[in-house]
């Protein structure tokens, strides 16, 4: 696997990086004369996007992790011409994009070289048994040398098996050493593409950026709690103590009357209750402190109008601020496939692996759903964010919408 991996990187990231450097020099020399103005910013996006792709393979296939430290756009930023300009000189300002672009050279190069190598290894022994097998009679009568395997010259049927001994040798060599080889090359690709002396600034401007986002979600829940109870339960209990006192009133001129205020108090009790309840699921769900996250998402599931089936691997507790970020994190995704993508199935995973808690939320909509500032889902984003975690969103038109989340943490 390794070594096909190695092979798809060497062949697509030659072809990818090359196209991209070429397009970004162009654009960027065209600054001069405004036409690199309007297409920088495009072919800047393209590139970040390839190198996020790439970020997403390393941890995937090897489990190194690259950050993006890319500065955020304003949320001010107009459109039109006049944002398209201010856009690009944001990127050009980031040096973020300029290490970017830094590897794109190297990945064309070094990187290719470290992403060929384990498929060669692996590869490359199967030309060494299809010789064995008989394809030297191709290149060679058996009276001189018609083709070389690495440094076996291949002049016949023994030296043909000498080149199966040799093709046996590197299997073995490439079994044992392509994935170390191909974590080679995406190091390589870390050691470009993260800042080596401001790792800690960045790091500390993210910490920065997640507290005052963690800070301004607490002050708007803060704001969301009271305004529920002033609009909702209090105002209830009110109009249940008025009630009480014009049912001491009439109790004994309308004894009657006062029987049907006592009815609407009980009733006005009971809807304020109703109201608390929902206003402490809000938040934090009692089923989620006492039986897990995995059980929350249960319980939210059945309470929902569409089919909605949840799996969950993986025994054991995250730690209740872990548990609550997904679990409201999970809420938005289903909310937004009910009431935006009318989906009529949807599909919960949860699963813990390598210190990292893995949600996935797809469901059979529309498709179309946007992860961006200010929306439902960019919510969810800063939320995860205070944790380190991460969002992604695939939804083309048509659907289907998977939202994906990834939180690290230990389970107990």
């Amino acid at each position: 696997m390794a070594g096909v991996r190695g092979l798809v990187l060497a062949a697509v990231g030659l072809a990818g990086s090359i196209v991209l450097f070429v397009l970004s020099l162009v654009s960027v020399v065209l600054i001069v004369v405004g036409i690199g103005a309007f297409t920088t910013p495009w072919i800047l996006t393209l590139v970040r996007h390839w190198a996020n792709w790439r970020r997403l393979v390393a941890a995937e296939w090897c489990g190194v992790r690259i950050p993006a430290t890319y500065r955020p756009f304003p949320e001010d930023l107009r459109g039109g011409p006049v944002g398209q300009v201010e856009r690009c000189r944001l990127m050009l300002g980031d040096p973020a994009t300029w290490r970017d672009l830094r590897w794109l050279p190297v990945d064309m190069t070094a990187g290719f070289v470290t992403a060929l190598l384990p498929a060669a290894l692996v590869l490359y022994p199967v030309e060494g048994y299809a010789l064995a097998a008989g394809l030297w009679r191709v290149f060679t009568d058996g009276s001189r040398v018609g083709w070389w395997y690495g440094f076996v010259p291949i002049s016949g049927e023994g030296s043909a098996l000498l080149a199966a001994v040799l093709a046996t040798a590197l299997l073995a060599t490439g079994l044992y050493t392509a994935p170390a080889l191909l974590k080679v090359h995406f190091l390589l690709t870390r050691s470009v593409l993260v800042p080596a002396d401001g790792e800690l600034a960045d790091r500390v401007r993210v910490l920065t950026e997640t507290r005052r986002d963690a800070v301004d979600t607490s002050a708007a829940e803060l704001r969301r709690i009271e305004r529920d109870l002033h609009d909702g339960a209090q105002a209830r209990l009110v109009a249940m103590g008025m009630d009480l006192g014009t049912i001491e009133a009439l109790i004994e001129k309308d004894p009657a009357r006062a029987k049907a205020l006592l009815a609407q108090a009980r009733q006005s009790s009971t809807d304020a209750l109703s109201e608390l309840r929902d206003l402490v699921r809000g938040i934090h769900p009692p089923v989620l402190a006492e039986r897990g996250l995995g059980d929350a998402v249960k319980a939210l599931a059945l309470r929902l109008p569409v089919a909605v089936e949840v799996e969950v691997e993986g025994a054991g507790r995250a730690e209740a601020p872990v548990e609550s970020a997904a679990y409201f994190a999970i809420s938005e995704a289903l909310t937004n496939a009910v009431k935006h993508a009318d989906a009529d199935r949807i599909w919960v995973d949860i699963s813990h692996a390598d210190g990292h808690l893995r949600i996935a939320v797809t469901d059979n909509g529309r498709g179309g759903a946007v992860l961006r500032e200010g929306g439902g889902l960019g919510g969810v984003e800063r939320r995860l964010a205070t944790f380190d975690g991460v969002l992604a969103v695939s939804s083309p038109a048509g659907g289907p919408t998977m939202v994906t989340m990834e939180i690290p943490c230990v389970l107990s």
